[in-house]
């Protein structure tokens, strides 16, 4: 037995005792700031520290009352005097106060009595009115509601039973993020430090509930309430505008939960470097990502396309397929740190690019850059760039406006331009779309996919990081085998593993050398019809401790006991295939074409 009051303090410092020697809960919440936890238990005493006085005018008015009703003198039935007992005179005051009203009691009352009571109803009237207005008041007050918020955000964290993502930060990556993983049955929590952007989600089609929080999650204390120290947290994804901010949260849960994957959004090199400096959390920077997109999608259209797709989440229709110039001089006009990303990688690839910028900014003479100074909105200054003769021109300010004009006037004077613009307003997508850019950095949706293909599944990730060494005419293929077995839209993604627990009517065909996939995806309705799946990858692991990752298998492939596989296919085909994982009878027809009894009398009469 321990010590009750230690138990008392750590229950209320949200420092759990250890259930054993080695449990995971001292390692995890104890480490972890709970001040907010506190705040978040602590409304009822706000409550009654700011109705203190309300309450003690009342109970005062209520004492008087009662007291002074026991001394006024009265008379019975029979007309001799009497006093009220302090009970009859409380009982009297309790409904008399209360506006409910039901008569005068034991007796009749004198008017000495009726006098007193007059008086007493006036003085609770004005006593009520008191206590009412400064509870109203207190309805009102921010304080309070922030306090009631949390301890709902809170109660609303605990009573989650299944795993959760963090985000941290719900604008429009967050938004875009919350939505996917909802839309994949997974839950996720949300802080942000904007209440409007909290608001929204009472207003988002989420199919769960999905908690959120007005904090600064730069507070250690606001991530332990929103589930950092809980169990159930699988991941977290630090996605506000503020790098600072996101540093702050990568910190946090690199120091006080290493075990966590995190994921964090930044623009700035030098935050990248010192995020790397806590843990191994994987930065994702829309700007560089951008940069190598484009990379692909001159050397490999069609698997620019497929990661694209695969990227977008379930439901998302397939993008058209690009045909960015591979050779030729480029114009980038803006030479921020987006102008900066793209630039690099297009010297990279070996091309000739001319920066066009307001203030002079010579790179040095071995980047092979010419710069150009002036406004790109000048028709002018692009003409001297050399618009007419170039076969690609970036539009890469953090002005929609400025892009657009310079999209605009880029094309007039060279219509065959392959044009790539930068759009930083979710307001401005009508008019992008309209203007037809060729490839739209969207750096809200450029973070939101990666994150989506990082903490999906970790399958995906490692299938769309070899994807580029294929070659163009895999990724085509595969295209056109996902396009004919799931049509143009995303459908669901899963992975499952052959062993036991998730595939254990498969174990002897698997041990027997002999379950090529394309048999494993027949349909056990119909065993001449294939289930509409595709396999994107198939991860085995050798007895030595390897691993090999077979990319886009064919029917042919054959399967074995441990392998992992990464799947699409439509609800019905994976209800399909787990009817044949999971139910002997489904495998046995799939297997060998014989019809057996599923149910176990149905197995005992056949068997006679």
């Amino acid at each position: 037995m321990g010590n009750p009051l230690l138990s008392f303090w750590m229950r209320l410092l949200g420092q759990d005792e250890d259930p054993g020697p080695r449990g995971p809960s001292r390692r995890l919440r104890r480490r972890i700031p709970m001040a907010s936890a506190v705040e978040a238990e602590a409304t009822i005493f706000l409550v009654l520290r700011r109705m203190r006085a309300p309450l003690i005018v009342l109970i005062t008015i209520f004492a008087v009352s009662v007291f002074g009703l026991t001394l006024v003198p009265g008379q019975d039935a029979t007309g001799a005097p009497y006093r009220m007992s302090i009970f009859d005179a409380f009982y009297f005051m309790s409904y008399t106060a209360s506006t409910i009203g039901f008569g005068e009691l034991p007796n009749t009352f004198t008017p000495a009595q009726r006098l007193w009571v007059t008086a007493t109803i006036y003085l609770t009237v004005i006593g009520w009115a008191y206590a009412v207005g400064t509870l109203l008041a207190l309805l009102q007050d921010r304080a309070f509601r922030r306090a009631l918020a949390l301890q709902h955000f809170t109660r609303k964290v605990k009573r989650l039973r299944e795993p959760f993502l963090l985000i941290v930060g719900h604008g429009r990556t967050g938004e875009l993020l919350c939505h996917a993983f909802d839309a994949l049955g997974r839950r996720v929590v949300v802080v942000d430090i904007a209440e409007e952007r909290i608001d929204a989600l009472e207003l988002g089609s989420y199919r769960g509930d999905v908690p959120g929080l007005v904090a600064d999650a730069r507070d250690p204390g606001h991530l332990g309430v929103a589930g950092l120290r809980s169990l159930r947290c699988e991941a977290v994804a630090a996605l506000t505008d503020d790098d600072e901010a996101n540093l702050a949260v990568a910190m946090t849960a690199a120091l006080l939960r290493p075990d966590l994957p995190v994921v964090a959004r930044t623009v700035s090199p030098a935050i990248a470097e010192r995020m790397q400096a806590f843990g191994s959390p994987t930065v994702v920077n829309p700007f560089n990502r951008f940069g190598d997109h484009l990379r692909i999608a001159m050397r490999s259209p069609a698997s620019y396309q497929l990661m694209t797709w695969l990227e977008s989440g379930p439901g998302a229709e397939l993008p058209a397929r690009g045909r960015p110039p591979g050779e030729g001089r480029w114009v980038v006009c803006g030479y921020g740190r987006f102008g900066r990303e793209v630039t690099a990688d297009l010297r990279a690839e070996g091309l000739d690019v001319t920066v066009v910028e307001p203030r002079a900014t010579p790179p040095e003479p071995a980047d092979g850059v010419t710069t150009v100074e002036g406004s790109g909105v000048d028709p002018a200054v692009l003409e001297r760039a050399g618009v007419a003769d170039a076969v690609g021109f970036v539009a890469g300010t953090d002005n929609d406006t400025t892009n657009l004009s310079m999209v605009s006037d880029a094309r007039r004077l060279n219509p065959s331009l392959f044009v790539a613009a930068r759009q930083n307003r979710a307001a401005s997508a009508p008019l992008f779309a309209a203007m037809e850019i060729d490839s739209l950095l969207v750096p809200a949706e450029v973070v939101a996919h990666e994150v989506f293909a990082q903490l999906s599944s970790p399958l995906l990730w490692r299938f769309l990081q070899g994807v580029p060494q294929q070659g163009d005419a895999w990724a085509a293929d595969l295209i056109r085998r996902v396009t004919a077995d799931c049509g143009r839209r995303m459908p669901a993604l899963w992975k499952i593993r052959l062993n036991r627990n998730e595939t254990p009517t498969l174990l002897g065909w698997l041990g027997s050398g002999e379950a090529r996939l394309g048999d494993v995806l027949r349909d056990p309705e119909r065993r001449e019809d294939r289930l509409g799946i595709t396999v994107l990858m198939v991860l085995r692991r050798e007895a030595d401790g390897t691993e090999e990752c077979v990319m886009g298998p064919d029917d042919d492939f054959v399967l074995a006991p441990d392998d992992e596989l990464l799947l699409l296919g439509a609800t019905a085909a994976r209800r399909g295939l787990d009817l044949t994982v999971l139910v002997d009878a489904a495998r046995e027809y799939v297997q060998t074409g014989r019809r057996v009894p599923a149910g176990w009398l149905w197995r005992k009469l056949s068997r006679r």
